[in-house]
């Protein structure tokens, strides 16, 4: 393995690194949200493991079980919870 360990090489690194673009602000304020939404998906899965009701409407109308909950939804966080709550 080639590991860049040698100051030149990691200053060279540094220098192109400065070189690249910003990053678009839009993968930005995502990667800024994830924290927030594991948590979100986290709590929610657990809060169906520990209430058979509560999974059970989650399994039958995702969407409208997040609603009675009072669980603001977008699609990507009802993908990722029915890949979660079929595992």
């Amino acid at each position: 393995m080639n590991a860049v360990t040698d100051e030149p090489s990691i200053e060279r690194l540094a220098e192109l690194l400065r070189a690249l673009p910003p990053a678009p602000q839009g993968w930005v304020a995502a990667a800024q949200e994830l924290p927030l939404a594991q948590r979100e998906l986290d709590e929610i899965v657990a809060r169906a493991e520990a209430d058979a009701e509560f999974r059970a409407a989650l399994i039958a109308d995702l969407e409208a079980a997040l609603d009675a909950a009072g669980i603001h939804w977008q699609p990507r966080l009802t993908e990722a919870l029915r890949r979660r709550l079929s595992a």
